[in-house]
């Protein structure tokens, strides 16, 4: 059974209770025996009985004598009507007893899904569930479960050793408990190789010192930048805390957490520190003081003691864990130690959350912070949406909003963005979507089929996924597992794959929670029947929403389409294309029985066996795309009798069923589980025990908000293009720092910090200059650090930035703190985006409306300010943030506004070639602004010019390339050139 864990795993380093707690075991009742004994009867009768009947009463099915011509000439009668009809009860008798013993065979094994009786839905089932009911008093009820035999570790895997058991791969399919403990045995050497310990630094004789240094202004030191200083890596403070944890220091207390750290305190450093004076040798310490060097001696001597004690308390299972950090080596698959492999340590961006940020969400939503794959999928979702508005506002295309910029949120929506922010790991994304997808083109090269998979767990980085069966030696640079059901992709070897032109082979896997530091994604298409959920109402309404959103949002999907029931009607306004919404089960069950013939229909005229031979190769089709159904209301016995029967064989044409129950008791349900009040997701047959991933009713309503409020149809008509924050562009409002971000990034009015933190203070003084309304101090730390940090860390950076900027003459900092907690720069801090934005709000909606001259001035000065893309030498690895922003977008659009406002301005006065170039100017930031180009044919043509306008049309021919002009582009140049097919031609 899968190893609890506390609901803040990540909230301190200290070792972890490992100790296995068994899942309660339901007894067998009375009932039970009485259903066993019927089921026992109706087979008996079923199979023994009806032919013994048939036989002494019409006799055997076969004719005592073969002669097909002669029978042909009898005329028909009573007799022959029954006798076709007692052959016909014969032939049902045979399929049913086919139905029972493929049935039987799967769950007497425990091994695969059972075969599919050709014609025989409603007959296999019934002996299904006869099956289950009589083998329910002698075998474990997983045992019966197809492929679920497999699925868990029992209650007696929890007595094997540590050794094994902490290195157990959480919940599915566990079949090879003995392989189980040695790979776990090899995991564990790797651990003591790789991870610094008290032990193994003083066997390596070269064991270092560190004194903690007393505070430098408002600068204090930290275990993280002590690991980045002499380890090379900030993440490796926990090493540093688990060689020093509850030693007696200097001044009589102990260091218990890694945040609490005081000056005059000695700390020993792993073998491979390195940093000059900052690290002593305890002998050979000529820098330091003579009580320093006694302080160091004595704070060695209680390694071995005070530790070993630590230690022997903690048993054996910390010994096989490497002092309490064993979770970060789960799952078990990842083969023998390699050192060039060392890096594949490293927790993912989800799993390094650090024990101050656990400490405390800073009132943003916890569901969002802990759910990195929902949070990246909106994120990038949401994105995509405003983009999407920016640029049909831009064509007019909605209300003649030009320029319209994206509504701030606020109030929760505000909360759920910065989490989104915060929680969103579209680096995990990512390497998920390429690995899933170059594992279906790997295969497709060797001609093989993709292998059935029922969930995926994403561990330290590494991705494995849990197959229905064996399926042989996977691809290179996918490796076999803990046995033959298990695939693994080593993180180093997971980046090195390509974007690969293939159709998504598991489009169908969503997140359903954590266990140990490991995701689990389950496949829904691919399981062999219905997923029910029991559980409160508004508990399962949290999962179900958490699954829609990220079903609907995910980047490891092509098409799919996901169907709601009972909820969810919000949601549709995630993606319209992916998600609908269904009043009740009557017309749920009337659109999937029809779909279902549709794709069995297909199937077979494709000639696949099922949707994943569909998605490989040259025949990867748009119909082989999954549907999955989220029913939150409980259906009738009847309604889940018929979902039973649309269910069985589902997986095989992509379609997955997961369905709400209050009773945690429905009809045909191959996979339970339960939602608790507490937030754990229950599956006992499967050796499940999760934290769920949630999304509640209240985060479920501030995600709708802020896809409706991006929507461009959504509120007032009108114009929309009062820049969120406006500048004094008088002489009188000069500023007293001024940044310059479109193009190189330059700082006027500061002067330039020192080199090791420069790039820092830079990043995080953009990221405020871009975010005016202001920033959450966790969305800035997730920014500049995506892998986490911890709170002393950040808090030393706002304070290192707070001097950097300095105050006002009144003395007020330029960086301050809002009511809500958000860092907010001071007016006196602009940047040459907020001037473009005054400058242009000005001259067509301020003092330029009046007067010409004005405009002229305010538009020609605001294109002089366009020195190129945004952030032009911006270091590579660096702003990783600017993917989640939109100022890409509005940018260009905001210059090409601008270009097109100075056009027309020169046009009014017959200026063409003024005209013509503040098009060019701004056609340099925005190079693929159709307006801009017909703008530019219209100035053209205005010089009479024929052959500089077929020169002209030739360049956007060109550039156009295998698309082709734009229609209205095209339609342009006939009216102005109607010889311009023949001009470009002959122009060659």
């Amino acid at each position: 059974m899968p190893r609890r864990r506390s609901p803040s795993p990540s909230s301190s380093t200290a070792p972890r209770n490992r100790t296995p707690q068994p899942v309660r075991v339901r007894q067998r009742t009375f009932g039970d025996f009485v259903k066993a004994f019927l089921a026992f009867v109706a087979l008996a009768v079923l199979l023994v009985g009806v032919p013994a009947a048939l036989a002494m009463t019409a006799g055997w099915p076969f004719p005592e004598t073969f002669e097909p011509m002669e029978w042909l000439k009898q005329d028909i009668s009573v007799s022959t009507f029954l006798s076709i009809l007692t052959f016909v009860v014969w032939l049902a008798w045979a399929q049913f007893t086919a139905c029972v013993l493929v049935e039987m065979k799967a769950a007497l094994s425990g091994v695969g899904v059972p075969g599919r009786v050709p014609g025989a839905g409603p007959s296999q089932l019934l002996a299904r569930q006869l099956v289950a009911a009589l083998l329910l008093v002698g075998a474990t009820a997983a045992s019966f479960t197809p492929s679920l035999a497999q699925l868990g570790q029992t209650y007696d895997d929890n007595q094997r050793p540590t050794v094994a058991a902490a290195q157990q791969t959480p919940g599915l399919f566990a079949q090879q408990q003995e392989q189980a403990a040695n790979t776990a045995a090899a995991v564990a050497e790797q651990a003591s190789h790789t991870e610094a310990t008290p032990a193994a630094v003083k066997k390596q004789g070269d064991t270092k010192f560190y004194r903690i240094q007393p505070p430098e202004g408002r600068h204090h030191d930290s275990l993280w930048e002590i690991a980045e200083r002499h380890l090379g890596d900030g993440r490796r403070y926990k090493e540093i805390f688990e060689l020093n944890k509850d030693r007696v220091q200097p001044d009589g207390s102990r260091l218990s957490e890694a945040s609490l750290i005081r000056p005059g305190w000695i700390m020993e450093m792993p073998g491979d520190a390195r940093g000059g004076d900052l690290v002593e040798m305890p002998d050979d310490a000529p820098k330091v003081s003579p009580e320093v060097q006694q302080q160091i001696s004595d704070y060695a001597k209680t390694g071995d003691g005070d530790q070993a004690q630590g230690d022997q308390a903690q048993g054996s299972g910390n010994e096989a864990s490497g002092g309490g950090t064993a979770h970060v080596d789960l799952p078990q698959q990842r083969p023998a130690p390699d050192t060039g492999h060392a890096d594949l340590r490293r927790p993912a961006p989800d799993q390094v959350a650090t024990p101050a940020q656990d400490s405390s969400s800073f009132g943003l939503p916890e569901a969002l912070l802990t759910a990195p794959l929902l949070a990246a999928g909106l994120l990038g979702a949401l994105g995509h949406r405003r983009r999407q508005a920016l640029w049909q506002s831009a064509f007019a295309g909605i209300g003649g909003r030009r320029g319209m910029e994206p509504p701030t949120p606020t109030g929760d929506a505000l909360d759920v963005q910065d989490a989104l922010l915060v929680g969103a790991d579209p680096e995990g994304v990512r390497m998920l979507d390429r690995s899933l997808r170059g594992l279906a083109a790997s295969l497709a090269a060797e001609s093989r089929p993709l292998p059935t998979v029922y969930a995926a767990w994403m561990s330290n980085g590494d991705l494995h996924l849990q197959l229905a069966q064996p399926s042989g030696k996977p691809p290179s640079p996918w490796q076999l597992g803990q046995d033959q059901t298990f695939w693994m992709l080593a993180r180093a070897d997971a980046e090195t794959y390509e974007e690969a032109d293939t159709a998504a082979p598991y489009p169908g896997l969503v997140s359903l929670g954590t266990m140990d530091d490991s995701r689990l994604l389950l496949n829904l298409e691919s399981v062999p029947g219905i997923v029910s959920l029991s559980g409160r109402e508004e508990d399962r309404a949290a999962v179900f929403a958490s699954v829609a959103a990220e079903l609907a949002t995910n980047g490891w999907s092509d098409r799919m389409t996901i169907t709601l029931v009972g909820f969810g009607e919000d949601l549709t306004a995630l993606a319209p294309s992916r998600l609908r919404h269904l009043d009740g089960i009557e017309a749920l069950i009337e659109t999937m029985e029809a779909e279902t013939r549709q794709r069995r229909g297909a199937l077979g005229a494709a000639g696949h066996d099922s949707v994943l031979t569909g998605r490989t190769g040259p025949a990867q089709h748009t119909r082989w795309a999954p549907h999955l159904v989220l029913l939150a209301a409980e259906p009738s016995p009847e309604d889940a009798t018929t979902l039973a029967e649309l269910a069985a064989d589902a997986s095989r044409l992509g379609i997955g069923y997961l369905v709400g129950t209050g009773s945690g008791d429905l009809p045909g349900a191959a996979w339970e589980m339960e939602i608790t009040g507490e937030g754990r997701l229950l599956a006992p047959l499967l050796g499940l025990e999760l934290d769920a991933q949630l999304l509640p009713a209240a985060q479920r309503r501030a995600v709708v908000e802020l896809f409706t409020d991006a929507d461009p149809e959504h509120g007032p008509d009108g114009p929309g293009t009062t820049p969120p924050f406006l500048v004094d562009i008088s002489e009188q409002g000069r500023p007293a720092v001024y940044a310059r971000l479109v193009g190189p990034y330059e700082i006027i009015g500061l002067e330039t910090p020192d080199g090791e933190r420069s790039a820092l203070l830079h990043e995080a003084l953009a990221l405020l200059l871009l975010h005016r309304e202001g920033v959450h101090p966790r969305v800035l730390s997730s920014a500049l650090w995506p892998r986490g940090v911890t709170d002393d860390v950040r808090e030393a950076l706002l304070d290192r930035l707070r001097d950097w900027l300095g105050t006002d003459p009144d003395g007020t900092p330029r960086l301050r703190t809002d009511d809500a907690g958000r860092l907010t720069l001071a007016k006196s801090v602009v940047s040459d985006l907020d001037v473009l934005r005054s400058l242009y709000h000005e001259a067509t909606q301020g003092k330029g409306v009046d007067s010409r001259a004005v405009r002229g001035r305010l538009l020609t000065d605001a294109l002089v300010l366009v020195r190129g893309p945004l952030l032009a030498d911006r270091p590579e690895g660096r702003y990783r943030w600017l993917t989640h922003e939109i100022v890409d977008a509005q940018l260009p659009l905001l210059v090409a506004d601008t270009g097109l406002a100075l056009a027309e301005f020169h046009m009014e006065k017959d200026r063409a070639e003024k005209a013509i170039e503040a098009l060019n100017a701004a056609l340099r930031t925005a190079p693929s602004d159709e307006r801009l180009w017909n703008e530019l044919l219209r100035a053209t043509h205005a010089l009479d010019d024929p052959e500089r306008l077929t020169a002209l049309a030739a360049d956007l021919v060109t550039r156009s390339g295998a698309r082709g002009l734009p229609p209205r582009t095209e339609a342009l140049l006939d009216e102005l050139l109607p010889t311009w097919r023949d001009a470009v031609a002959a122009a060659g």
